[in-house]
């Protein structure tokens, strides 16, 4: 078998084989196909789709690339969130510690940055000492004794997705429901837990462009799930601006914290009550999400769910002082306000953009190899609805070098504005 043959294939339109898929996966793996090739195949998926069967394929291929973690150990249900990503999404820093004091297991292997600025993995490695590599008796004690963990997948956990996943960041093939669909289910299925919850983005700043794309997305991935014996429900929710203000790593930490201290954006503590109420009632933990929203809205009103993140820090190594005093965070060089010029409204903040400008400033990778600035990023003054005064700050940008013309003008043109009173978006669309 040619790999040339297979990528030639795909750039055809034509449907892989399950021993194609399998063959691709397993010498992928083992490092006996170069990237360039790859890459290839990754881009005539993209422009040429998959089918349904070739999609479960590929997700069993790589889910059986290296290690099962059986997680028998752990008491209780055990729950993985998982979000397709998006601008200043740190959903996971926030619902996950709401969970966990609620009495669910948290067991959550998580990845890097995947688009414009880090993932979870990089968000909680700005907390100084934080160990996001645990191994499998420890990941499980840590689940038992304090509910939570988060950890970044071993080299042995579904290894044919970590190389993906870090070669499709660099190579434009990141929006494809097959290829996001495949290696989301195959780390959650390899990865062990009971129940899956799936937040689903659609739109400006996220990969799938719109409801129905998120949607499909979400189904397919919920067939996956199921197949194998899982629980799983899906958010559909809005990404045509950035998921609460903060936009970069130690910034999106600060604001989770503010959040379980009950101080967070509107949007934010709205997304992770609702996900988490749909939680609480598939566990038996509630009646209904009304019941399931006041245990989620208490936990943050007793301060049970910034404990049990101080709980994770200390027990992974980092220093929990730092959630008790967010100042000691590390600082960018620069922080510059942006000053709106006029009056008027906002209709919207392009979270594309505002993604990749954050990025440009050391907040997410270019390239895989690129190391991030944790204390870089964007936070935002105004967002979708706001009135704004001439004089009042847009967005405060903290940098560790200058700004160019060039970025500063576009920094203003992400915001767009209206003359008159704007609706605030819906931010969840759907339920599944």
């Amino acid at each position: 078998m040619r790999f040339v043959d297979i990528i030639e294939k795909k750039r055809q339109k034509e449907a892989l084989t399950t021993e194609e898929i399998q063959w691709w996966i397993q010498k992928y793996t083992a490092g006996e196909i170069p990237d360039y090739q790859v890459s290839a195949l990754l881009m005539a998926i993209v422009l040429n789709g998959m089918t349904v069967r070739e999609t479960a394929d590929l997700t069993m291929a790589m889910m059986h690339s290296g290690d099962m973690i059986d997680l028998k150990e752990i008491r209780g249900l055990k729950v993985d969130k998982h979000s397709t990503g998006g601008v200043g999404d740190k959903t996971t820093l926030v619902l996950g510690p709401m969970l966990a004091a609620c009495g669910i297991k948290i067991a959550k292997m998580s990845g890097r940055g995947l688009g414009y600025t880090g993932g979870t993995l990089d968000k909680l490695e700005s907390i100084e000492g934080f160990n996001c590599y645990l191994d499998e008796k420890a990941f499980i004690r840590q689940v038992n004794d304090i509910g939570i963990a988060v950890i970044g997948q071993t080299e042995q956990l579904v290894p044919a997705d970590k190389k993906l996943y870090a070669l499709r960041d660099v190579t434009g093939t990141v929006a494809s429901i097959p290829l996001i669909a495949s290696s989301v289910m195959s780390k959650k299925l390899a990865a062990g837990a009971d129940m899956i919850e799936l937040d689903v983005k659609y739109g400006e700043g996220a990969f799938m462009q719109t409801p129905a794309d998120a949607l499909e997305l979400a189904q397919m991935m919920i067939s996956l799930g199921e197949a194998c014996g899982k629980k799983v429900r899906a958010m559909i929710t809005d990404m045509n601006e950035p998921l609460g203000r903060a936009v970069g790593n130690a910034l999106e930490v600060k604001e989770a914290i503010e959040t379980l201290y009950g101080r967070g954006p509107e949007d934010l503590t709205e997304l992770c009550l609702r996900g988490g109420s749909v939680i609480l009632v598939e566990a038996g933990l509630a009646v209904d999400e009304a019941e399931g929203r006041r245990r989620m809205q208490q936990v943050l009103e007793d301060g049970s769910a910034i404990r049990k993140l101080k709980a994770m820090v200390a027990a992974q190594g980092g220093n929990a002082s730092w959630i008790d005093d967010t100042e000691s965070f590390p600082k960018a060089a620069c922080v510059t306000p942006f000053i709106a010029e006029k009056d008027g409204y906002i209709e919207q903040v392009r979270a594309l953009e505002i993604g990749r400008l954050a990025m440009e400033i050391g907040a997410g990778r270019e390239r895989k190899e690129d190391a991030i600035q944790p204390e870089t990023g964007i936070v935002l003054g105004k967002k979708t609805g706001d009135r704004v005064a001439k004089g009042d700050v847009l967005a405060w940008v903290h940098h560790n070098r200058p700004l160019d013309v060039l970025w500063k003008e576009r920094l203003y043109g992400a915001f767009v504005w209206s003359d008159r009173e704007t609706a605030q978006k819906q931010l969840i669309y759907k339920m599944i």
